[in-house]
């Protein structure tokens, strides 16, 4: 199944974007993308071979870009329990799918939640 090149190139978009965060790496565990600082995941990225929807799962403290993120279209608290802890699962693929500036944001708000804070002092300093 072909994955709609505007959704890939958001994808892309964000992926580079998370991995260009202060101390961020790319680990593939269950056969997925999953953008790590400091031995935890902060956006997971699934897959992009078209095996399964494309989306970015990201961690959300703040309520208003909570809310925001699960009024997109198909958005849905996070699988495996996450979502009670503020994980939510975004797809790319539905019209009306957040732009990349949005994503890239909710990613760094997430990378926030996670990173250690010598690593946002960085990042704030960049």
């Amino acid at each position: 199944m072909a994955v709609p090149r505007n959704a890939l190139k958001k994808w892309e978009k964000v992926r580079e974007f998370a991995l260009g965060l202060p101390g961020a790496v790319e680990e593939f565990p269950w056969g997925e993308s999953v953008a790590k600082v400091n031995k935890k995941v902060f956006v997971f990225l699934g897959v992009q071979d078209g095996s399964y929807p494309l989306g970015v799962t990201v961690k959300l403290k703040d309520e208003t870009a909570h809310a925001h993120a699960l009024s997109s279209p198909g958005a849905e608290p996070a699988g495996y329990g996450l979502g009670k802890s503020g994980w939510v699962s975004v797809p790319l693929e539905r019209p009306g799918a957040p732009a990349a500036e949005m994503l890239c944001d909710w990613v760094e708000e997430s990378y926030r939640v996670i990173a250690p804070k010598r690593l946002i002092a960085e990042l704030d300093e960049g």
